[in-house]
């Protein structure tokens, strides 16, 4: 019955039929519209009908593509376009597979035209929205084939062209078919991105090629127009905006894995574009995810080839100035961690020569430059990476990098020997160097948050060192975190300008916190720009960091002490150009000498006193027509003009301190301290400093006490320090420390058991104790007045007063007696009067105006040989009490 029916038309099923009506006897003419129409309103009438329909015309298509009957083909999968685009009924996914089996059978077809009709098909299925999911339905053939064409190596360009970018539309489908379906076949598994990604970035890496070959514009048809690199990167742009936050990984190691296989790190230019096109397309909350990609994936390569890492640093520097403008999150520290731990690294690589630890004398050279270039790659990426950075994370990172440079300090070990050393001074060097990128630019009004005390001890310890280049490096970061305005490039020379308007400098009032500041580290600041000064191996641009230096703080951070205290610190310099203790060269002294003349006549014009002026200027003068080697014009050149004797130096051409003081002085600056010299304080951190051993640093803290002493006229000669003194000092010192504890645990004992009466007798005695006290220093202060019938004379012949009372006494004005207390007025103010009986009289001390705040229990001291008679004088005003109420 079949066979009949198969022969007769009149007996095969409706469906069938008007599946055939719809191909004419001459494929050329296309297809029957009238009859689609038909078969198009039978499946929305019975749509049960749909997947039988979809099996008949995938037999059909089956059998033409056998046949090479492909203008047949054409019409079949045209048919089967209208019938998904007019259908979405719940039966269309048993059609679905009918359809896609159609799709599979022309993509495995040799033909390209085949190939590209099959894949426009399934990317017009891939825009329908069905109404129904699919629980069964596999696209791993799809990613597989689509992939495949992207690598088309077809002789013919034109064809090439084509099968590419259909291999492209094909897998744009399969990520918009499946990426927002959870029903579908996850397309993040690592085993479909493993054949996407690298499949449009293969068609990105040929875009110079496309664009080399393809025609010109006007000559393209409109459609033609799009190469293959821009599809390709359209399509991984739509890849990774579709990306969630577990999908990230999946959809970036890829791309790392495709730039290694392909090496494409030593270039950059298309590593750095692919990671422009990923950062830019992904959200930006995802941005940290990909900087941990490479963060992990620099370490991973860390035994690899210097260009091969630098690249990646290059692309890391790339995308975190992207990802910074979104969300880092907590990537921050572990990215600079990760660098500086990739920079000791490299140091270890450059100092042995080999990746594993080997000398190899054959390759040194070449990996030491290698290894150069990626230091200066990571040194780059810390910088342009914290120019990005919020305030208060760029601060962190400030801080976090200067606790990673070696110190050879008491709480930081670093390496010994001469390679020790040498790794030592080089991660020194890498680190100030990137610290230095991150301080350039940073801005912070409040300079105790921009160099906060454990920041600033350890960046001026590095100032003491031997190496001129670290040294440079601490004089340049200290610009850069002082410089708020701008003012930096001004001070690039050093000179004596007439008028320094010319400069245009971006003049601020200090402010409190810069005040605050000041007083706390000016003295630590001002010491080592002292010991800066004195260092033999300075050069040029050590004095013009160091002229720089002294005009920004004189800028930024001065007020009226500030000033004293740089002039009196120029002035120091000056003497040490010209008594030259230290046996500093010819250039050296003459620097000096210029170097103050400069900073003087700066800081004369900012002050604007008419009289300093005039002095800074004559001397400047004077040394013009008789010594131009003391001024920077001639000192700070290619080929400085120097004297070879500086020995006999006239008083005329130096700047003398007491006539800055007096000048200063009659325009409210503190004289006294102007004519004081300036003496650096030394502490613990000159044993940094190489040259000076332990002995020699206290042997120069006991010259520095004897000379700031008042009564160093009465002390004997510093003693000589050797080490039994020292080892004498410190046993000395235990034993003082474990007696002062014993004590204090006596004392805490006897509080806690003691009790009562026994606390309160000894309390008793310390109080008739300073009563005692008090009584001797009344009787030794006051005297009674004599008597008005004069003197008599008493046995013996000696002279003798009368005893008048004090009632009878004529008072001077100075004194004031003590009212009882219910004689007191009721002021803001109370009388101390000591336990004192009326008719007392007050005292206090001109020099010591704590004395008023100091309960009765706590005058004790004044049983002290150190409080004075001659300090002690009687008011005369009650208001010059302290205002607030003393307790009797």
């Amino acid at each position: 019955m079949y066979g009949v029916c198969g022969c007769c038309g009149a007996l095969r099923p409706r469906y069938k039929r008007l599946v055939d009506n719809i191909f004419p006897e001459d494929p050329e003419d296309g297809l029957v519209k009238t009859n689609m129409e038909k078969l198009t309103f039978y499946a929305l009438s019975a749509p049960e009908k749909l997947d039988r329909i979809g099996a008949y015309l995938s037999e059909r298509l089956i059998r033409d593509v056998g046949r090479h009957r492909y203008g047949y083909v054409c019409i079949a999968m045209e048919a089967l376009d209208q019938l998904l685009m007019a259908c979405h009924c719940q039966s269309i996914n048993l059609f679905v597979e009918s359809f896609l089996k159609m799709v599979a059978k022309l993509l495995e077809s040799e033909k390209p035209n085949l190939q590209i009709l099959g894949t426009n098909s399934f990317v017009k299925f891939a825009n329908i929205e069905e109404d129904t999911p699919s629980y069964h339905r596999s696209y791993d053939f799809f990613v597989s084939r689509f992939s495949e064409m992207c690598h088309s190596s077809h002789d013919d360009l034109e064809i090439k062209t084509k099968i590419r970018m259909s291999g492209i539309k094909g897998l744009q489908g399969v990520v918009r078919k499946t990426v927002n379906d959870e029903l579908q076949a996850n397309i993040w598994d690592p085993q479909h991105m493993d054949k996407i990604v690298p499949s449009l970035l293969f068609n990105l890496q040929h875009v110079e090629e496309a664009e080399s070959r393809s025609p010109s514009p006007l000559q393209a048809p409109e459609k033609e127009k799009e190469s293959p690199a821009e599809l390709a990167e359209r399509c991984l742009r739509e890849l990774l905006g579709r990306a969630a936050f577990g999908n990230i990984k999946n959809a970036i190691k890829p791309v790392l894995i495709h730039l290694d296989n392909h090496s494409l790190w030593e270039p950059k230019v298309f590593a750095i574009r692919c990671f422009k096109i990923i950062m830019y397309s992904i959200q930006p909350q995802h941005s940290h995810l990909v900087i941990q990609q490479l963060l992990g994936h620099l370490d991973a390569n860390s035994r690899s080839a210097a260009t091969v890492r630098a690249g990646i640093v290059e692309v890391l520097s790339e995308a975190a100035v992207i990802a910074a403008t979104g969300s880092v999150g907590p990537t921050v520290l572990e990215m600079f961690n990760t660098l500086l731990r990739q920079l000791r690294l490299s140091i270890d690589y450059a100092l042995t020569g080999s990746y594993d630890g080997a000398v190899s004398l054959g390759t040194k050279i070449i990996k030491e430059h290698e290894e150069r270039m990626f230091q200066e790659a990571v040194i780059k990426t810390v910088g342009s990476f914290a120019t990005t950075l919020p305030t208060y994370q760029r601060s962190e990172v400030i801080l976090f990098i200067m606790s990673k440079v070696p110190l050879p300090s008491l709480h930081q070990a670093v390496d010994t020997g001469r390679t020790g050393e040498n790794r030592n001074r080089l991660t020194q060097i890498m680190l100030l160097k990137s610290l230095l990128q991150v301080s350039t630019g940073f801005q912070c009004n409040n300079m105790m948050s921009a160099l906060p005390s454990n920041f600033l001890d350890r960046l001026l310890s590095t100032a003491l060192m031997e190496d001129a280049e670290i040294r440079l490096f601490v004089l340049e970061i200290l610009i850069s975190f002082i410089d708020r305005h701008g003012n930096r490039h001004k001070f690039s020379t050093i000179s004596t300008l007439s008028d320094i308007s010319v400069l245009k400098l971006k003049v601020d009032k200090c402010s409190r916190q810069d005040t605050v500041f000041m007083k706390k580290h000016s003295q630590q600041l001002y010491r080592h720009i002292y010991l800066s000064c004195k260092e033999e191996t300075n050069v040029q641009k050590h004095y013009e960091a160091l002229y720089g230096l002294l005009a920004l703080i004189s800028i930024e951070l001065a007020n009226e002490e500030v000033v004293v205290d740089l002039i009196r610190l120029v002035l120091a310099v000056q003497d040490v150009a010209q008594v030259n203790e230290e046996n500093l060269p010819v250039y050296n002294r003459c620097a000096l000498y210029a170097l103050g003349a400069a900073y003087l006549n700066l800081i004369s014009q900012l002050t604007t006193v008419p009289a300093f002026c005039q002095h800074i200027h004559e001397v400047i003068e004077t040394r013009k027509k008789e010594a131009p080697y003391m001024l920077p014009e001639d000192v700070f050149v290619e080929r400085p003009r120097l004297s070879q004797n500086l020995d006999g130096v006239v008083i005329e051409l130096l700047f003398r301190q007491s006539k800055i003081s007096e000048v200063l002085g009659g325009s409210g600056y503190n004289s006294d301290r102007l004519c004081l010299p300036y003496i650096p304080q030394l502490t613990d951190e000159d044993r940094l400093s190489k040259r000076r051993s332990i002995g020699e640093t206290i042997s120069l803290q006991v010259e520095v006490e004897s000379r700031n002493s008042p009564e160093k006229e009465e002390r004997v000669p510093a003693e000589e320090i050797t080490y039994e003194t020292l080892k004498k000092a410190i046993v000395d010192s235990v034993a003082v420390e474990e007696q002062e504890r014993e004590r204090r645990r006596q004392v805490v004992e006897k509080f806690q058991k003691a009790p009562f009466e026994e606390i309160a007798a000894h309390c008793g005695a310390r109080a008739s104790l300073l009563q005692s006290k008090l009584n001797q220093i009344f009787e030794i202060t006051i005297r009674p007045p004599p008597s008005p019938s004069g003197t008599i004379t008493a046995a013996y012949g000696q002279p003798q007063n009368h005893s008048i009372p004090v009632y009878e006494m004529k008072f001077p004005d100075l004194f004031y007696p003590v009212p009882s207390l219910d004689e007191r007025p009721s002021v803001p103010w109370a009388y101390l009067t000591l336990g004192l009986p009326r008719g007392s009289f007050i005292l206090s001390t001109a020099c010591e105006p704590w004395f008023w705040d100091l309960p009765v229990a706590s005058l004790e001291g004044l049983s002290r040989p150190s409080i004075r008679t001659r300090d002690l004088q009687i008011h005369s005003d009650v208001s010059a009490l302290h205002p607030r109420p003393v307790n009797t």
